[in-house]
């Protein structure tokens, strides 16, 4: 009887709390957006089918995508379901010699747990490369005072360089989003200076980065497992290819 009676009280307290969160999440993604735009063109794709995309029943995904002029491939997608928001941004190169670049935000009530993580997925390791993960662990160290989220080793873990886990409470929410804002900057200085790679160039830095979204699909990953579960193997490597990491739309 007790628990009835504070029932409605708690989903009052959720929801108030889930609209913040919603906004917390939304600003990071606006500020991440805006900074981008600032630098380079941005063209959107349509997602299809994928616009939408519905997860174990209840998590549903906005999901968005874009070409970054002179970049590659932009996925945006943002998720609700009350008790935790989601967001997760992946830029995917293929006309410049830069990490792929991963970030995943997460909102939990007051907990918060943000992933900023840089995939090795380049044939030419050279000094101005080497100067992009100097540069972006440079400014993951500004945010040390951030308490570290622990993260298991997986399969890929090899190919991670510049990386920054971190869990946080709401009055983080500002830090974070200047975390990812901040690693952008030196992504965007880096792109700018960058030439552009050859067409042969781009090919193989693409059959670089499907060796490493292949092997999610047949090794698996955290949030590979989920979509594999919901879409099945063939339409999981379909949505890779073509939208979040859009490696066949470039």
């Amino acid at each position: 009887m007790v628990l009835k009676h504070y029932l409605p009280f708690a989903i009052i307290v959720v929801g108030i709390i889930a609209s913040k969160n919603v906004k917390a999440m939304n600003r990071c993604v606006d500020a991440y957006m805006e900074e981008l735009q600032k630098n380079f063109t941005l063209i959107p794709r349509d997602v299809g089918e994928y616009q939408g995309l519905t997860v174990m029943g209840i998590m549903k995904f906005d999901v968005e995508q874009y070409e970054i002029e002179g970049i590659g491939n932009l996925s945006v997608m943002r998720m609700n379901i009350g008790v935790m928001q989601m967001a997760t941004l992946v830029i995917t190169p293929i006309d410049k010699n830069l990490p792929l670049f991963s970030a995943d935000y997460m909102y939990m009530l007051n907990n918060r747990i943000s992933y900023l993580e840089f995939y090795d997925l380049v044939a030419n390791k050279d000094a101005a490369y080497q100067q992009i993960l100097t540069d972006l662990t440079m400014v993951h160290d500004n945010y040390a005072y951030l308490p570290d989220a622990e993260v298991s080793e997986a399969w890929y873990s090899s190919l991670l360089t510049a990386h920054a886990y971190k869990n946080g409470k709401i009055a983080d929410d500002e830090a974070l989003k200047n975390m990812i804002v901040d690693s952008l900057k030196v992504y965007e200085q880096h792109a700018k200076s960058l030439p552009a790679l050859s067409e042969e160039e781009k090919q193989e830095k693409r059959v670089i980065t499907m060796k490493y979204t292949d092997g999610l699909v047949e090794k698996g990953g955290i949030s590979t497992d989920v979509f594999k579960k919901e879409l099945g193997t063939e339409k999981t490597k379909h949505f890779f290819d073509t939208v979040f990491f859009g490696t066949l739309a470039q």
